[in-house]
């Protein structure tokens, strides 16, 4: 009897690797998933292919589909909110090194390890906004010719991307 009862218990133990192998597969970083025509911002509704400038996703753990945001601004509001409970997976940000101004598609890398313009002259779906760069010299590029000045992700405060009272506090929107 204690034999079956400990072979029952080997038998149930050596499955443990498979659930722990589904387990560590959920918490890997999904790729970025390209918006379509369709596809609207998670915050305010605003159709991502409508407007210039950089866009973002964010990946939550749990949630099949990323929260596609349509400026790079909301994504640093949400990241940077205190109250901030959710489990974030990843989050991409256009290349704007890359890709069109106007009409950006593709070319998403890493939030993390991009280069981003604060003040430029370029506005973004809502004003004001951070471009973002896999390079620092298309950063650096960038600033030179619309102005601003480059940062490091990390570098951002939760002061720069406050969306209280509009678009980073921009009166003429």
């Amino acid at each position: 009897m204690k034999r079956r009862h400990c072979l029952a218990c080997m038998a149930s133990l050596s499955t443990l690797p498979l659930f722990s192998a589904c387990s560590q597969e959920s918490k890997a970083p999904q790729g970025p998933v390209e918006f379509q025509a369709g596809t609207s911002c998670e915050l305010d509704g605003m159709l991502l292919a409508d407007y210039p400038g950089p866009k973002a996703q964010i990946h939550y753990q749990g949630a099949e589909q990323p929260t596609y945001l349509c400026d790079t601004v909301e994504l640093f509001s949400l990241l940077l909110q205190p109250e901030q409970v959710r489990v974030v997976r990843a989050a991409y940000v256009q290349d704007m090194g890359q890709t069109d101004w106007e009409r950006p598609q593709g070319h998403w890398v890493d939030a993390k390890a991009c280069h981003y313009v604060r003040g430029s002259k370029r506005k973004g779906s809502m004003g004001p906004t951070l471009a973002s760069f896999a390079r620092q010299q298309d950063a650096q590029a960038f600033a030179k010719e619309w102005g601003g000045e480059v940062l490091a992700y990390a570098a951002i405060t939760p002061a720069m991307v406050d969306l209280s009272g509009g678009a980073l506090h921009d009166s003429r929107m």
